[in-house]
């Protein structure tokens, strides 16, 4: 296939109608689009980067063919390849990233430790390999949206060569470009100081330096702070707060927090390099070996290597407990591991994290030095300081040839890290099927039955979680509970329903799921459903038998949380299934009270036509929805219950009506609706108009 061989200069500008009809829109930003689009011939996917026309006519486009022609060159596992230009739909064809982006992934899922450590050092690989071209490529637009995600959860950088610094730009024009992408929280402080430098290879640092900090802690830096807030404690030194990474972090957790302090840096001359070759007094971000021997290992230089190492070179133990074998192991040539071996390395010897030079070669995927240790008595089942075995970190990078060849030199496949999960669970996390299969065809029924991580979750209960339906089907298949509970007492069925994984809901129903089993807050997967808006999900249990009017503790039905959220769809749908309108939960709210409070008008709509009573009075203070409704300032909510005969005179406990507290909101319209229907006209006249004024 010549445009997708991943061979340098094989670059074409393909044709809308090589593409299949059916593009799929995956992400969409200020000036552009990406589509999920599959060529004709090869049935291929792709990404496909649609670029805004106003673009276009400011020469953007014209800028980006050209330098696309020279990225389409660049070919590096840790960034993403680009195929071609599709010139009809102003658009760059790449490589399609199944996962999406690092962004959307730290806020939906939760990540373990030695995820995020991957995740870092490869970004950091991406990128010292754009700085180490001559002259270095810079980013300039490296944010965790730039970061995509394959289908094994590896990064590679996306959207490099973007954005530019043009001879003679003022920086005025430059961070106008750079805050019109979203980027401000990545931006260096001198970009926005009287620092009158060009940007170089230190911007694309810091804003490495806030992506690992957003790795680390899963949140977003300097949230609710306006642009102005943000420069300005910037200026000022201030950075995102390093004491929110969570407490139970691993100890090699520190020198992470350390090498991110030095990428954001406040004078950019301190600042680390990806490559160590701009400033030799710089310490290299990934990179800390030592002179001599170490040197050749890092420059690749094999062969002078081998003639060099002597035996004392294997004995000695350098930062972090390391040894040569550890570090010959990580540049990934056999021949110097053999070489290495043959002087008499311990080839179990551990790094002060625990780390074995299989580990090592395994976090690498490197097959044959994996083999090559095994041989030379490497113990599969030896793990680090938190009992990550070997099987471990292939199960979670989804590496089936290591995990087969772990397995058959005695890996244990029941085997625990110290927080209970097994390389089932990282597997099934994760979605990878055939090593799902691998571990299966070695554990027992009763093993597959009673694993449980921590919190109690077996692997059906991660499948389901994150909709990965085939391995959820193998599970169920080799007698996995579809009832079993963690310790919040959820199950898989709750966990489906909640993220809404249609196909797997149904699976679970279909294998004898409980559709009413009660969370530890008395959430059924019906009330889940309902929260979220899930429609479909909601149809499937309440056909099979899930209860519409079930109560969490705090008295909620489906029916209140679907108001809540002004889901009309499925409180109709609840509706249809004899879900109560009328039902008083916590303080004897009903669903209108809810949706009324919300400003909600449509379900309010929904619910009075289902004959919800409008003149119920909550509990404490004797509010009706018409109540809830002025003080909401929901105009439309209130002309629906006046509609439906709504008392526009009811007193709560305090003696006010609703037209105390809509003249207390300064609502005119509200106002005006009351009076006319308090003096007993029929409907509501037209021209009722004028703005609401919350005080």
């Amino acid at each position: 296939m010549d445009c997708l061989d991943g061979s340098p200069g094989q670059f074409r500008n393909f044709k809308k109608d090589d593409f299949e009809a059916d593009w799929i829109k995956v992400a969409e930003c200020r000036y552009s689009q990406v589509y999920q689009v599959k060529l004709k011939l090869w049935w291929e996917k792709c990404a496909l980067k649609s670029f805004d026309g106003a673009l276009c006519a400011n020469n953007f486009y014209r800028w980006v063919l050209k330098e696309a022609h020279n990225i389409a060159k660049l070919k590096f596992k840790y960034i993403t390849s680009i195929y071609g230009l599709c010139s009809e739909a102003t658009a760059v064809v790449m490589e399609y990233m199944s996962n999406g982006s690092l962004n959307n992934l730290l806020a939906s899922h939760t990540l373990m430790w030695p995820k995020k450590f991957q995740m870092i050092h490869e970004a950091s690989m991406g990128m010292n390999f754009l700085h180490s071209m001559k002259p270095p490529l810079l980013h300039l637009n490296l944010k965790t949206s730039n970061i995509l995600l394959d289908d094994h959860l590896h990064v590679k950088i996306s959207d490099f060569g973007l954005i530019h610094w043009e001879e003679g730009m003022s920086k005025t024009l430059f961070m106008e470009r750079l805050t019109a992408r979203g980027n401000i929280s990545y931006i260096p402080p001198e970009t926005f100081t009287q620092c009158p430098d060009p940007p170089g290879t230190t911007f694309d640092v810091y804003s490495f330096g806030i992506v690992m900090w957003e790795i680390l802690t899963q949140q977003k830096p300097y949230a609710g702070c306006n642009m102005t807030t943000v420069l300005l404690q910037v200026s000022q030194g201030k950075r995102p707060c390093v004491e929110i990474i969570p407490d139970e972090k691993p100890p090699e957790c520190d020198q992470m927090v350390s090498i991110m302090k030095q990428c954001w840096d406040q004078d950019h001359r301190k600042r680390p390099q990806f490559s160590g070759k701009e400033n030799t007094n710089q310490k290299e971000i990934f990179s800390q070996l030592s002179p001599g021997i170490l040197s050749l290992l890092s420059q690749k230089d094999f062969g002078s290597f081998r003639q060099s190492v002597k035996k004392e070179h294997v004995y000695t133990q350098f930062s972090g407990k390391k040894s040569l074998l550890h570090y010959t192991v990580a540049s990934g040539d056999s021949e110097s591991v053999e070489h290495v071996l043959s002087l008499g390395a311990e080839v179990n010897c551990m790094t002060a994290r625990g780390y074995t030079p299989l580990i090592i070669a395994v976090l690498h995927r490197f097959h044959d030095i994996s083999s090559l240790l095994l041989e030379h008595g490497a113990v599969a089942t030896q793990g680090d300081d938190d009992r990550w075995t070997p099987l471990h970190f292939a199960a979670q990078n989804g590496d089936d040839r290591t995990v087969r060849l772990l397995l058959d030199k005695g890996a244990v496949a029941e085997a625990r890290e110290t927080t209970g999960w097994t390389p089932l669970h990282l597997a099934c996390q994760n979605g990878h099927e055939t090593v799902v299969r691998l571990l299966l065809s070695r554990l027992s029924q009763d093993a597959v039955v009673e694993q449980e991580e921590a919190q109690g979750r077996t692997p059906l209960h991660l499948a389901s979680a994150y909709g990965h339906l085939n391995i959820a089907r193998l599970l169920l298949g080799q007698g996995a509970d579809p009832s079993a509970s963690d310790f919040s007492l959820s199950t898989a069925l709750h966990l489906s329903a909640e993220q809404g994984h249609n196909r797997v809901v149904r699976e679970l129903v279909k294998n004898g799921a409980s559709t009413n089993s009660a969370d530890s807050r008395g959430y059924t997967p019906l009330h889940l459903a309902s929260l979220k808006g899930h429609t479909g999900i909601c149809r499937q249990l309440l056909s099979n038998g899930a209860s519409p009017d079930s109560r969490t503790l705090q008295g909620w039905t489906p029916m209140h949380l679907a108001a809540l959220r002004g889901h009309e769809a499925v409180v109709v749908q609840l509706e249809s299934k004899g879900g109560s309108v009328n039902v008083r939960g916590e303080n004897g709210w009903t669903p209108l009270h809810l949706a009324c409070h919300q400003s909600e008008p449509e379900v309010v709509a929904k619910l009075l036509a289902a004959k919800a009573d409008p003149n119920t009075a909550e509990d404490s203070e004797g509010w009706t929805p018409l109540h809830v409704a002025c003080t909401s300032v929901s105009f439309p909510s209130v002309l629906h219950l006046i509609t439906h005969h709504a008392d526009v005179n009811a007193l709560n406990s305090g003696k006010a009506t609703p037209l105390h507290l809509a003249a207390q909101h300064s609502c005119v319209p509200i106002v005006k609706a009351l009076l006319l229907n308090g003096r007993g006209q029929v409907g509501i006249q037209a021209g009722i108009s004028g703005p609401c004024h919350n005080n």
